[in-house]
């Protein structure tokens, strides 16, 4: 099916680090040709069911840009309300790189993540996490080094990859074209150490067995092994 890349191949990632100067930390992350702009910046204060309990939060925003899709897409501020589908997606990037921090460690303070897809192809919510976690690492670093934290909170990587099953050939990181013809779609995040943050799946046009699935968490590990070590070549110079 695939002429570009093998089924089990991720699509070639390219790291724009600094990307948004004002920001914490901040990368322009690239997918194929999906390309997200990911920032970190971190705030003294907490939420409110927070505050005096000396822990820090970690939080998201997620949007698609007008000229992010074909067919141009409204902005939620023009609808008067935020679409369903964006907030779920932010939802899933707070609580996957919350993961990745020690609430404690970092004291009452808020790390926000924005993510603002500016050319989707699939794998938007992926391609976002994976951004966000080379955000908020940069952001913590720079706090570091200025003394904003005297304790690196960051107490593992996080990665995210798309799989799913395509015609009856299954394929790791999805682009557009195979996600909207999928039979089974699933996304997965995970730490550093391949244990599951988060599992997203569900039959889009056909079911699939706990075998099939033990076959895409194969798969799903795979993908993110490749996707640290992109990270890894960035963290050189962050």
């Amino acid at each position: 099916m695939r002429t570009d890349r093998q089924n089990s191949e991720i699509r070639e990632i390219k790291i724009s680090p600094d990307f948004v100067p004002n920001a914490d930390g901040s990368v322009l992350i690239e997918c194929g040709n999906t390309k997200v702009v990911c920032t970190a910046i971190i705030e003294e204060k907490v939420p409110p069911f927070l505050r005096g309990k000396e822990m820090g939060w970690v939080s998201a925003e997620y949007s698609m840009l007008p000229g992010s899709t074909v067919i141009r897409k409204v902005r939620d501020i023009s609808r008067g309300k935020q679409d369903g589908r964006g907030t779920e997606i932010q939802r899933l990037i707070g609580r996957s790189l919350r993961e990745a921090v020690d609430l404690k460690a970092l004291g009452e303070r808020t790390i926000w993540l924005d993510c603002d897809v500016i050319n989707a192809d699939g794998g938007t919510r992926t391609t976002s996490i994976n951004g966000s976690y080379l955000a908020l690492e940069m952001a913590v670093n720079k706090a570091l080094k200025n003394k904003r934290l005297e304790v690196n909170p960051i107490k593992c990587k996080v990665g995210s990859i798309s799989v799913g099953k395509v015609k009856g050939i299954k394929l790791v990181d999805l682009d557009y074209k195979e996600d909207s013809n999928a039979d089974v779609d699933l996304n997965l995040v995970m730490n550093d150490k391949f244990e599951i943050i988060e599992i997203q799946g569900t039959s889009e046009r056909d079911t699939f067995t706990a075998e099939e699935l033990a076959e895409f968490l194969k798969f799903a590990q795979i993908g993110i092994k490749d996707i640290f070590k992109y990270m890894e070549i960035v963290e050189e110079y962050i």
